[in-house]
């Protein structure tokens, strides 16, 4: 128990950004997932389609500091890479 009002608050405000960070990671889980089994299930337009999508998705996580940007990007691009792999190979 927090001896300071201070202490108590900030408990909190922990207790509150954990779930709000647990849920927009989640989220960001759910739509990496539908990307990946377009890729699995070889549909070109469809993983282009849900690529937008988790881009999107991870670019408003990272803008509310849920994760941080450098691992926004490093997701995005080894993303980026199965989807052009994806690509050249359906060509």
């Amino acid at each position: 128990m927090p001896n300071l009002q201070s202490a108590a608050k900030r408990a909190r405000q922990n207790v509150r950004d954990r779930v709000r960070n647990r849920a927009r990671k989640s989220a960001v889980k759910t739509e990496t997932r539908k990307f990946l089994d377009a890729v699995g299930r070889g549909d070109l337009e469809s993983a282009k389609k849900e690529f937008v999508e988790v881009t999107k998705k991870l670019d408003q996580v990272a803008a509310k500091g849920s994760l941080h940007k450098n691992t926004v990007a490093r997701r995005k691009s080894r993303l980026a890479k199965r989807l052009n792999a994806m690509a050249t190979k359906s060509k």
